[in-house]
């Protein structure tokens, strides 16, 4: 994905059907990709960049209603507590239009986090994309 000093054009913001192309508030791409009609993963990068992007993906939620979300953690190693408030906008931005939001690939220490926390209980986790998918469609909770 092209990468924006300054942020895309206007005209450059999205490509709905390819991928959906938006920047973080750094500038950089965020990864995206379309898994089936009315599902999108995202995958993240480490933090400070995840706040960013996970802003963009919230950004992308509200305006575009209608995808379930996956977010793909793999390059995750620790999360923020600005991150975890922000992934909970973005569920309850998600639920709101009667999508799921799924978590994924996340390493051992980020998911201790979210035990630590409680936020095992409240988002749907999953081993990796593809179970991440499975959840999306099966409708069953992923807590585990």
């Amino acid at each position: 994905m092209p990468f924006y000093s300054q942020g895309p054009p206007d005209s450059c913001r999205y490509n709905i059907r390819g991928c959906l192309d938006r920047v973080n508030l750094k500038g950089e791409a965020v990864k995206t990709e379309d898994i089936t009609d009315d599902t999108i993963s995202f995958g993240l990068q480490k933090e400070p960049q995840m706040n960013g992007e996970i802003q963009a993906v919230i950004d992308i939620a509200a305006e575009r209603s209608g995808y379930n979300v996956i977010l793909d953690f793999t390059f995750v190693d620790i999360i923020t507590s600005s991150s975890l408030t922000k992934l909970l906008k973005l569920r309850q931005t998600v639920m709101a239009s009667g999508k799921r939001l799924v978590l994924c690939g996340m390493h051992p220490f980020t998911r201790s986090a979210f035990e630590v926390t409680g936020l095992n209980g409240v988002f749907d986790l999953a081993a990796d994309k593809q179970a991440a998918l499975e959840v999306v469609n099966s409708g069953c909770l992923a807590g585990t």
